[in-house]
């Protein structure tokens, strides 16, 4: 999912090392980040007309945040309050309770918390990943075969994770061919730049970072895996079941900000870094960002679901998804399209 566990988290410009390349303690901070965001969430009531989203820092969450300002959301009688909470699994512990309606995450992430005590499915397809994820590398490493017996740092149980074996298994190789360090994308990227980890599995604005200090280099990055990170929103089953008027005011408002975005990109740049914040506050951060994903419009969403009777690109990636999370152990049941895909928002005339 994100955060410490998942996807994607809160990145800064600089690695989480003191000088002398120790690591600095987070946990206290998460701690009471975590107990502070639960608090909040417990005291929201559920209501029609309004969804509850939560999210993790990320460039492909902007439009959801252009959508809201701009009023494309309330024009159709819908209030969506965005919550930026750094820790994917607290966002799911927060849906299972009903205190979220949704997540924004990456699909293949999403796979490992639906279980049949958990019914939630896929509405939206936001961006995927085109050069926003990366693996970094020093020394002699000059393809993925050469990571053979190397330790990478990455994040277990991840986009990171999952992303990383589709490229072992391109060559091949799978997990064990490498020794793999738990820690998460942030402390990756700060463990490979202090030269603690030969390899790290992370994403922007780390790569950027490496490349601009020259302190490393990019051995590969998702555009050369288009198509297999994809982030998207998932509500629980109950909102899509008995609130079907406020999911069609979702994926039409969100329609409605990315063609304002293809038409005013530099204004819609500012709009969604003010939204989305932390390291992408800055408007020309924001826009270095968005170089690294594609944002997905109507006819991209429609090629992504496809139908029931004729699905789209999102069966073969859940068949992925699924190859690649059992093997490791991650599924809590089995999944395919029908259990986590509801199209008829997405496609609809």
């Amino acid at each position: 999912m994100h955060g410490s566990t998942g996807h994607r988290t809160v990145a800064s410009s600089e690695p989480a090392f003191t000088n002398q390349g120790t690591f600095m303690s987070k946990s206290c901070i998460r701690t009471a980040l975590f107990a502070a965001a639960l608090l909040a969430l417990a005291i929201t009531d559920a209501s029609a007309g309004k969804l509850r989203i939560g999210h993790t820092t990320w460039v492909g969450y902007g439009p959801l945040y252009l959508a809201r300002d701009l009023g494309y959301f309330k024009e159709n009688g819908l209030e969506v309050d965005l919550r930026t909470i750094e820790e994917g699994s607290l966002i799911m512990t927060a849906m299972a309770g009903g205190n979220l309606d949704g997540d924004a995450s990456t699909l293949d992430e999403i796979m490992k918390y639906r279980s049949p005590e958990m019914c939630f499915k896929t509405v939206l397809a936001l961006d995927e990943s085109h050069g926003g994820d990366g693996v970094l590398v020093n020394g002699d490493i000059k393809s993925v075969k050469d990571l053979k017996g190397k330790t990478v740092a990455m994040n277990e149980g991840s986009t990171s994770q999952f992303w990383f074996s589709i490229l072992l298994a391109k060559e091949g190789m799978t997990p064990a061919d490498v020794k793999v360090a738990n820690m998460t994308a942030d402390d990756a990227a700060a463990a490979f730049i202090a030269k603690r980890v030969p390899v790290a599995v992370t994403w922007e604005p780390h790569l950027s970072l490496v490349r601009k200090k020259k302190q490393g280099r990019v051995l590969i990055d998702s555009s050369a895996s288009p198509g297999v990170i994809v982030d998207v929103v998932a509500l629980s089953c109950d909102v899509i079941e008995k609130r079907p008027a406020d999911v069609a005011a979702l994926v039409n408002g969100y329609y409605k900000a990315i063609e304002y975005m293809k038409k005013n990109p530099t204004k819609s740049y500012g709009i969604m870094a003010k939204g989305v914040g932390g390291f992408l506050k800055e408007p020309k951060d924001f826009a270095d960002a968005a170089k690294g994903v594609r944002f997905f419009d109507k006819p991209m969403n429609v090629a992504f679901f496809g139908t029931p009777s004729s699905p789209g690109q999102a069966a073969d990636l859940l068949k992925l998804g699924s190859q690649v999370w059992s093997t490791l152990g991650k599924l809590k049941m089995d999944i395919d399209y029908p259990t986590l895909i509801e199209p008829r928002f997405a496609v609809a005339d």
